[in-house]
């Protein structure tokens, strides 16, 4: 009865991670708050835990490589192209995506054990999300609809930078890599929905990165009792499946409204959060 709870528990969680993934709320704040309200780590280690919270995100990252298939493809064929210019390369595109990496992998092996230790509470993520929530707002007004912006993955090295300092904000549960990384391509210049589309090939190396750091540090994955690796592989696969539903329609919402619906969300959240916990309804 155990194990089939804690399948339950994981389909939860795989379910929440689909659908925050990518969109401006921050997938490791909700998965920090439900893991916590269903309980999560009762009979399993806070390690593994941790672990999972980073691993099953992978599932959602799955889903834009299959969604983006085409567009990844094209960047291998025409990696070093002889008949388009430089600006069609698939090396460019792919080298803009590794200096967008930089800060964040910086900051990340210098505070991300820090992070883990201090800041993954139900608590300090709806403080996080409150404050991001207008962080996203007054950004939004001030820079969203400037008027020379950058509509495609055609991006600087200058933009993928000031992208990538802005994905550090990610490094605090409850702000949202997702909104770091859109906020950061709105000051650099670029359309809602290009600044997103980056976020979403930025993802791969960052989610794949964190993950394998997570399982070394774990003591990798054949330690694990076969009900974590039922419950890893399951959350797993359920993220893919929503995150494959989720993709598409957050793109489309991008090209004809403005993200303030979920920074909105975001507060509301925050403040449920907060009043549900002085009821000692988080641990």
């Amino acid at each position: 009865m155990e194990s089939i709870l804690f399948i339950i528990k994981s389909i939860i969680l795989g379910i929440v991670e689909g659908i925050t993934e990518f969109l401006p709320v921050s997938s490791t704040g909700h998965l920090i708050i439900f893991q916590n309200l269903i309980r999560f780590n009762n009979g399993t280690s806070s390690s593994y835990v941790e672990m999972y919270t980073y691993v099953i995100q992978l599932g959602a990252i799955l889903a834009v490589v299959v969604l983006y298939w085409g567009r990844i493809k094209n960047t291998l064929i025409n990696f070093f192209p002889k008949k388009v210019g430089y600006e069609k390369s698939g090396f460019k595109f792919w080298l803009t995506i590794c200096v967008a990496c930089i800060p964040g992998g910086v900051l990340g092996i210098l505070f991300n054990d820090l992070a883990d230790k201090y800041l993954f509470s139900p608590y300090t993520v709806a403080i996080t999300l409150f404050f991001g929530g207008i962080w996203m707002m007054y950004a939004e007004n001030k820079f969203r609809n400037q008027k020379h912006i950058t509509r495609n993955l055609n991006i600087t090295m200058k933009q993928a930078l000031i992208i990538g300092s802005f994905q550090c904000l990610a490094i605090i549960p409850g702000m949202s890599r997702s909104a770091s990384t859109i906020i950061g391509g709105w000051i650099a210049g670029l359309s809602t929905v290009a600044a997103a589309e980056f976020s979403f090939f930025l993802a791969i190396p960052v989610m794949v990165g964190m993950s394998l750091l997570k399982i070394i540090k774990i003591g990798g994955l054949s330690i694990l009792l076969p009900i974590e690796i039922i419950s890893l592989a399951v959350g797993f696969v359920i993220s893919f499946i929503v995150a494959l539903l989720v993709i598409n329609r957050f793109i489309n919402y991008l090209k004809q409204k403005p993200m303030k619906v979920f920074a909105v969300y975001r507060m509301i959240f925050a403040i449920v959060v907060l009043l549900t916990g002085a009821f000692g309804i988080f641990s």
